[in-house]
């Protein structure tokens, strides 16, 4: 995905969607000012008929909108755009409860925040590395006991269950199933799902792995797939 910059032939397109004017604006400037193509929206309607006659790379997205709130936009944005989106939220706690929802957003912040800490996040993302072999050749599908996963089509099974995994969910698992004897920091399942320019709470990583255990049937206390390695991180087990 392009990179914004002067000499960018396809500069970045971000969607901006806040019902606060004064907070519109100044994203909006900042990141005019960074390079980036700016629409803006004051609603979910008007967000998604955005999405769809301009399709951005980056969607900064306010929870609370009038009408359809954030939650459902960003749901009826997965179902037709691949684009990032960065969740604004009014409180901290309510972090917790959108990534336990699975609601498909790629970050989230709270209010208030900085329009540089904003730009450096969306460039975190933008610059996250996609999981693909370095010879070219299509990635193989890896198992873990009867979990299987394919890189390629982006699956996840458990026997021949399907799982529904959010793109973080699959990008930590990616990354812990490349390689599954090493141990990873939370540092380093950060620098590699969501880029080195990311900056915030590493519990972020924490919350996310719970709702994967959850989603495969796995037992915290005693997990089959995904361990916790006690002062390190988590690494795979044996399935």
């Amino acid at each position: 995905m392009p990179q914004p910059s002067s000499t960018t032939s396809t500069p970045v397109r971000a969607l901006v969607v806040d019902d606060e004017p004064s907070l519109v604006r100044v994203v909006a400037g900042y990141l005019e000012h960074e390079g980036f193509v700016v629409t803006t929206a004051a609603d979910g309607e008007q967000a998604l008929a955005a999405a769809r006659s301009d399709p951005p790379d980056v969607v900064v997205l306010d929870l609370m909108l009038p009408g359809i709130d954030g939650i459902e936009v960003c749901r009826q944005l997965r179902t037709f755009t691949d684009a990032y989106v960065i969740m604004l939220t009014a409180r901290s706690e309510e972090v917790d409860t959108l990534i336990g929802l699975s609601v498909g957003a790629d970050d989230y912040m709270t209010k208030p925040f900085s329009p540089r800490e904003l730009t450096a996040r969306i460039r975190g993302l933008l610059r996250r590395p996609r999981m693909s072999s370095p010879t070219g050749a299509e990635p193989a599908v890896r198992t873990v006991g009867d979990l299987r996963l394919d890189p390629q089509s982006r699956q996840v099974f458990v026997g021949q269950t399907p799982v529904e995994l959010t793109r973080i969910e699959f990008d930590l698992l990616d990354a812990l199933t490349e390689r599954p004897k090493l141990a990873y920091s939370r540092g380093q399942l950060i620098e590699r799902v969501w880029g080195s320019d990311w900056f915030g709470d590493e519990h972020l990583v924490d919350i996310h792995i719970a709702h994967i255990r959850a989603k495969l049937g796995d037992d915290a206390a005693t997990p089959r797939y995904v361990l916790t390695v006690r002062g390190v991180g988590y690494r795979m087990g044996p399935g």
